[in-house]
């Protein structure tokens, strides 16, 4: 009864305690090695969004407004680049840390250039003089020599190839910089000569990133305009043109740098963003872009921890079950020896120590090798706190194993029903209890988005697969006990004696433990699946074709020649008009409306692009009605502007009191044919929008309608080929369209849904998710045929002496198997398909708690049990059951039938 003895006990029962440290050793590298993957992955995929954004929305930029320095000022622009450190020293500590590159520039305003070598063919040219610090550095020259200073009435300046090269122009031309008036007469004159043109060393650098850009000359943003183009010019040249009136403003632009970024900053970043805002120095304007990604980034990172830590919860929840499970078979296994210990005066503290000393010789060791292991994963954030708690508790659960274990006496243990102690209901009853309560308190009170695990959210996914777990423990056995009766009417044994073990067995434990896997598995397959189906349809929402074309107004001719492109098969034109107020009668009397997003679609060709790109789409029946315009036409209205027409009195369905829209100088009757929450071609941040079909106006219309974007749907089209025919579409219609001339149109931009499905699956936290399903998936699956393996063995024994029994009255090796798969096979499916029930339920409760739109551009998450994933469950219950009926299969053949039966009822 010594402990001294343990090292003996514990090589004596070295299989038993082998497991139980595996199991640890698993634990402690689990709770170590998963908070350090994800520390990794966040940080890469934080660096990875960060790098991805716009170069303009990465600058922190101040600036000033444009001013009139005195004329007896000295050094300005050397004053004021000394604001370059003082600003950084302003900034919270969080934001300065992750600033990389920074640039000071002092330029002037842009004043007409004039000079012998400009001729009138090309055109008006403005110019602004730049001084930017380390310009020279990041620049070759390729002609002449860099601005030296402002001496005498000449300001020096340097051009980049790209512009000089356009304009005509070398190093040693001179010119005249003139401040004109409104009638565009000068007012002011300085004398300004090129000595210099030179060449970026890398035109991606973000020191040219600055607008205007100093690479290129700017295009006129309509007629009678001019060109703009900047130049660079030294500190003292600057200070020239400044003192001599030149109207001046001043910048000093920081980048964030991604590879600076950790995850632990990202609070404090956004916050610091916000207190800069709040603090802005008198005088200055800041400009900035990069809270609204990092604020995305935090959304989806905080939905992705919770989502993390419910699939962990149910990995080491499932974890801890075994090694309960694995606690109890030894204690089974040394019942007799543990009963010994006591009719010979051992007590209780005796057992526990017994116990506690063979716990101490393995199981720290075994999380201390977890624990190591676990540390040689990159990443950070593992606590050791919890790796102590983790390896506390397994080192208390043999030696209490142990105590119940030496407690109780004889008695079949396999009748589920035959007793039921009231301290068993109670617990079944608390679990179950505080279940509902858990799922009805998160459902009412949602996500917590402080960037901690919600314990309540963890625990609430284990505690219903408990709960169902026990649930299924009460009610499987009935059906199969009927099945039974039926059976024993029947020829032959084998039914009858299977179903009537099964009905009895008693494999509580393991059951919960396999359906608290296989749920954990489920729910990680569910999930993933509608993130996936979510972003599917967050990009056809986007592109409900394969190629969308956005721009201004495109000439009539832009749709056939889209179509005439290889690959495509079908186009549609689109029409938006946005803040269009509609209007109370033809006359144009304003209703009390506010303003609109109106979109005209051709609802058969719609349906035909939408079609032919496989996108599911439904077009409603008012989109593909015909009307040439004087009849009102059926509007799909949202339910924002829906109440407002309703409380003007300009929602009759009947269209009896329309409402009239102004479309590019047409003025249509509208009523309100059906309220929709969202259209697939209106972007889901736009809550008040009407959308028409497309009306057949007569040839002679004083106002034909051009389209403003298309959709096509085809095969491998080049989205170069179309970019190209939409701006020649867009040019013609500003040379051939009813108004000419005016601002010049955008560039139009062409998105296809692989580009836009691509960008959401390649999300900052997606590795995260990718890395949380699959272990949370392949974890469940495992384990749950680990527990699955423990609930044969639990009742190994018993079924080994029937079955010796059994085949000394003359059963077969046949109707020995036979008996084996009717015995086990409910217990698998049981288990299995509650698993896979309540893995499948539990993200349609959660789902709304958990923020997963995040991953899928605002598009809410629909969990469903998929075809793929119903195969899947299928195919885990047969490999479960193969598996047990191997496990049973070689625990036989260990414990040799014949010998059990001689040792007696208890060996």
């Amino acid at each position: 009864m010594s402990p001294s003895g343990a090292p003996r006990r514990v090589r004596a029962y070295g299989g038993h305690f082998l497991l139980l440290a595996v199991l640890t050793l698993v634990t402690a590298l689990l709770i170590t090695a998963l908070p350090r993957v994800v520390d990794r992955l966040t940080g890469q995929g934080l660096r990875e969004h960060v790098a991805a954004q716009p170069v303009a929305r990465r600058d922190l930029t101040y600036s000033t407004e444009q001013m009139i320095v005195p004329r007896t000022a000295s050094r300005v622009a050397a004053t004021r680049a000394a604001e370059l450190d003082a600003l950084e020293a302003r900034m919270p500590t969080a934001v300065r840390e992750v600033i990389g590159e920074r640039w000071y520039a002092a330029e002037t305003g842009f004043t007409r250039l004039t000079g012998p070598t400009l001729s009138a063919d090309k055109g008006l040219i403005d110019v602004s003089l730049r001084s930017v610090t380390g310009l020279p550095e990041a620049a070759t020259l390729v002609d002449g020599r860099w601005p030296a200073g402002g001496a005498g009435a000449t300001v020096e300046m340097a051009l980049a190839d790209t512009v000089a090269g356009r304009l005509g122009i070398r190093a040693g031309s001179t010119f005249a910089l003139s401040v004109l008036d409104e009638r565009g007469k000068p007012v002011r004159s300085i004398r300004v000569a090129l000595v210099g043109v030179f060449r970026p060393t890398d035109p991606h650098g973000g020191i040219w990133d600055a607008l205007p850009s100093m690479l290129r000359l700017a295009a006129p943003t309509g007629d009678g305009k001019p060109f703009l183009s900047v130049a660079y010019t030294s500190e003292a040249a600057f200070d020239a043109a400044a003192t001599s009136g030149w109207p001046v403003s001043f910048s000093w632009r920081y980048r964030v740098a991604p590879d600076r970024f950790s995850p632990g900053q990202l609070p404090a970043a956004v916050a610091g963003l916000a207190a800069m805002e709040r603090t802005r120095p008198a005088g200055l304007t800041l400009t900035q872009g990069v809270d609204i990604p990092l604020r995305r980034f935090a959304e989806s990172l905080a939905a992705a921890r919770t989502l993390l830590a419910v699939i962990a919860a149910g990995l080491l929840a499932t974890l801890a079950g075994l090694i309960l499970l694995a606690a109890r078979l030894a204690a089974r296994r040394r019942q007799g020896e543990y009963a010994l210990l006591r009719a010979r005066g051992g007590a209780t503290t005796a057992v526990l120590g017994r116990g506690l000393a063979e716990s101490l010789l393995v199981l720290p060791l075994a999380a201390g090798v977890g624990w190591l292991v676990g540390g040689l994963v990159p990443g950070g954030g593992a606590e050791l706190r919890w790796v102590l708690l983790a390896t506390l508790l397994a080192t208390l659960v043999p030696p209490l194993a142990a105590l119940t274990a030496g407690r109780g006496g004889g008695g079949r243990s396999d009748l589920v029903g035959a007793r039921s102690p009231a301290v068993r209901l109670t617990v079944e009853g608390t679990v179950l209890a505080v279940a509902a309560l858990g799922a009805f308190l998160v459902r009412r009170r949602g996500l917590t988005l402080d960037g901690t695990v919600d314990p309540l959210l963890v625990s609430v996914p284990v505690l219903l697969a408990v709960a169902a777990a026990l649930v299924a423990l009460r009610a499987y056995p009935w059906p199969l006990r009927l099945l039974s009766r039926a059976a024993a009417r029947a020829r032959g044994s084998v039914a009858f004696l299977g179903t009537a073990r099964a009905g009895r067995a008693a494999a509580t434990g393991p059951l919960v433990v396999v359906v608290l896997s296989v749920a954990t598995a489920a729910f990680c397959g569910v999930v993933a699946t509608g993130i996936e189906n979510g972003r599917d349809r967050a990009a056809a929402a986007a592109v409900p074709g394969d190629v969308r074309v956005d721009g201004d107004r495109f000439a009539p001719d832009t749709t056939d020649a889209l179509a005439a492109l290889p690959g495509v098969r079908a186009v549609t034109p689109l029409l938006v008009e946005a803040g269009q107020r509609p209007y109370a009668d033809q006359a144009g009397r304003f209703a009390e409306v506010g303003d609109a997003r109106v979109l005209l679609v051709d609802g058969a060709r719609f349906a035909e692009v939408a079609r032919r790109a496989g996108v599911p789409v439904t077009v409603p029946d008012p989109l593909r009605a015909t009307g040439d315009g004087t009849t009102p036409l059926p509007a799909l209205v949202s339910p924002a502007l829906a109440d407002e027409l309703t409380d003007a009195g300009l929602a009759d369905p009947a269209g009896r009191r329309p409402a009239w829209l102004d479309v590019q100088g047409n003025r249509f009757p509208v009523r309100t044919a059906a309220t929709v929450d969202e259209f697939v071609l209106v972007d889901r941040s736009v809550t008040r929008f009407v959308v028409l079909p497309w009306p057949a106006l007569p040839a002679d219309a004083l106002h034909p309608l051009a389209p403003t974007g298309f959709l096509l749907a085809g095969d491998r089209v080049d989205p170069a080929s179309v970019a190209r025919v939409a701006t020649e579409g867009q040019e013609r219609y500003q040379r051939t369209g009813v108004v000419t001339g005016g601002e010049r149109p955008t560039q139009p931009t062409v998105t296809t849904r692989s580009a836009v499905r691509a960008e959401l699956g390649g999300s900052g936290v997606n590795g995260l998710l990718v890395f949380g399903f699959t272990i949370g998936a392949a974890g469940g699956a495992v384990l749950g045929l680990f527990a699955l393996a423990f609930a044969v063995l639990a009742g190994a024994r018993g079924r080994g002496q029937v079955l010796s029994r059994l085949r000394t009255m003359g059963l077969s090796r046949r109707q020995w198997r036979g008996l084996l798969l009717v015995e086990l096979t409910p217990l698998v499916l049981v288990s299995v398909l509650t698993g896979a029930v309540v893995g499948a339920l539990l993200p349609v409760l959660l789902t709304p708690v958990l923020g997963l739109s995040a991953f899928t551009g605002g598009m809410a998450v629909r969990a469903r049990f998929e075809p793929g994933l119903v195969a899947g469950v299928l195919g885990l219950a047969v490999v479960a059951l193969g598996f047990a009926v191997a496990v049973e299969t070689l625990n036989n053949r260990r414990m040799r039938l014949g010998e059990a039966l001689r040792l007696g009822e208890e060996s």
